[in-house]
């Protein structure tokens, strides 16, 4: 007869193998998904490439609303519009989270990183300072700034027309840095400009990785040292780097608001609400920087998306023109022609559908058990709100990859009114996120697009390059994206010309105009009055108020 104690081992070594072996599986009331296998659930189905293709598949075999297990974790994946708004919308109460970013948050930001901030206190302050930094009368003062760096491109593109693609990554980030810090990023090699590249394209390459992913989904492989886990050394030299340059820039605000020389930016709002506040040098610095360099790296993605649409469409390009002379004439198109340019503004809104930057967003997480469509969704569990397959839903958008602005005749919403439109049917794009997590940012980024767009297309023709040998033109890849935190197109060649001699005339005259306003450094002398559009607001006090109590 054996032992009491060997009985005992013995069930208790069969409880253990019997909870291993039930780690990864998906219990019978969760929502379907792809077969997995016993400890690691999905993880080896997990695309190394282009995470969104994979994703939008599993959406077309196993409906809206799916699940993934991920070792210990699970992620719930949202791929229609309805779910969206049924989940991080209406029951935003619960479904505000984030699920533990160990790598994102702890490790590269050091817990500071908003856009990774768990629904707690802290985030809930950062979100009420948000919008008093980003509501819609604070942002104004910002429009010197888009208008100014609009041109600036537009000189880039005269000057240097095969640098486009840095000539776009240089006027989002110039506009970053003056609104998170008040200072200007000149020209494409300054060292400040590189450095905000470099870091923005670290964080995404590294929060992405397969290496991110072990050390969030298996808590237990943090105890190894970081010999074995390079990816948490490197994490950590990031840290140290970025928080470097916050700081620098953020206490040269604080210098320059003792001095009276400081321009409109976060950074003096932040330093002027400090003690009231409570907050730590840090978490300005970061709440500054991080707030809006994730905005800028998106402007930067949709604009290239745009730039590489009209060299594969140029019909667009060319109805886009027509309407932009027939508004505009000989003059620069400004804020005050947005209501005039239905087609600039269906180019925008197609622009945002077709090169989604956040085609799978930063994942939401859930406080507290739920159900949803008789689905078990259990708490803390992961929500993936599944951009590019909603965007590129046939029964949503016929023809998907098309790039058609034509879809969005008598859509006059801006992003903000469409992201609190009760019928999430019109809603006409998810990049911006949802919920309480949803971009205050959204009517700036409207701007830029904007300003950006309909200027080019005034200014300048977007043609395919030719190739030299074979006489043929060289037709961008559009599927030819490059894999991260955000999407984007690779590199490509354009063709870019200015439409007429009195145009690049004009071009020239239009930055001449507010170089003046500069300094030997290129930087603001004065933030100039005039410069802000007064009779145009995208956004009314009702909608704003909407768009607040949801986020």
């Amino acid at each position: 007869m054996p032992k009491p104690w060997v009985v005992f081992g013995l069930g208790a070594l069969t409880l253990l193998f019997w909870r291993l072996c039930r780690i990864g599986r998906r219990p019978k009331n969760y929502p379907p998904g792809p077969p997995t296998l016993p400890l690691i659930g999905n993880l080896h189905q997990m695309p190394k490439k282009n995470a969104h293709l994979q994703f939008q598949k599993w959406a077309e075999e196993y409906g809206p609303v799916y699940s993934l297990m991920l070792g210990t974790k699970v992620a719930i994946v949202l791929s229609s519009d309805v779910a969206v708004k049924d989940l991080l919308d209406k029951r935003s109460s619960i479904y505000s989270g984030r699920p533990e970013l160990y790598m994102g948050q702890e490790i590269m930001s050091g817990g500071y990183r908003p856009l990774f901030m768990g629904n707690n206190s802290v985030w809930r302050m950062v979100r009420k300072l948000a919008h008093s930094l980003l509501n819609i009368k604070v942002s104004r003062t910002y429009v010197p700034y888009q208008d100014l760096e609009v041109r600036a491109m537009l000189m880039g593109l005269l000057e240097s027309p095969k640098d486009f693609l840095n000539h776009i990554r240089r006027y989002t980030t110039s506009l970053t840095t003056q609104m998170a810090f008040g200072y200007r990023t000149p020209a494409s090699d300054d060292k400040n400009l590189l450095e905000m590249f470099e870091n923005f394209d670290e964080l995404s390459r590294l929060t992405g990785s397969q290496s991110a992913a072990i050390l969030d989904l298996f808590p237990i492989a943090r105890i190894l040292p970081d010999f074995l886990v390079p990816v948490r050394r490197l994490g950590r030299k990031y840290h140290e780097r970025e928080k470097r340059l916050f700081m620098k820039h953020f206490l040269n605000a604080r210098e320059q608001l003792r001095s009276g020389t400081s321009k409109p930016c976060c950074a003096i709002d932040l330093l002027r609400t400090q003690k009231e506040y409570g907050f730590s040098d840090e978490s300005a610095c970061y709440l500054s920087g991080s707030l809006l360099q994730a905005g800028s790296e998106t402007t930067a993605i949709i604009l290239t998306g745009f730039f590489q649409a009209m060299l594969v469409f140029p019909e667009v390009a060319k109805e886009a023109q027509a309407e932009i002379d027939r508004v505009c004439g000989d003059r620069l198109p400004d804020l005050n022609d947005y209501p005039d340019l239905p087609y600039i503004r269906a180019c925008m809104k197609e622009s945002l559908r077709w090169m989604p930057a956040t085609a799978l967003g930063v994942p939401h997480a859930v406080t507290q058990d739920d159900w949803y469509l008789g689905y078990y969704i259990p708490k803390d569990a992961g929500l993936i709100l599944n951009v590019w397959a909603i965007h590129n839903d046939p029964k949503r958008h016929p023809d998907p990859r098309r790039y058609n602005p034509a879809r969005w005749a008598g859509d006059n919403q801006n992003s903000a009114q469409a992201a609190v439109n009760p019928d999430p049917t019109k809603r006409d794009h998810f990049v911006f996120g949802a919920g309480r997590r949803l971009c205050q940012g959204m009517h700036i980024a409207d701007r830029s697009l904007f300003l950006a767009m309909s200027r080019t297309l005034w200014a300048f023709d977007l043609k395919r390059p030719v190739d030299k040998e074979t006489g043929h033109e060289i037709m961008p890849d559009v599927d030819n994206i490059k894999d991260g935190l955000f999407i984007s197109p690779m590199p490509f060649s354009a063709d870019i010309a200015p439409r007429s001699q009195s145009r690049a005339a004009a071009v020239k005259r239009e930055w001449n105009n507010v170089a003046e306003l500069l300094d030997d450094e290129m930087q603001w002398k004065t933030v100039p009055e005039g410069l802000k559009w007064k009779d145009y607001e995208p956004l009314d006090g009702e909608n704003e108020d909407s768009l607040e109590s949801l986020s």
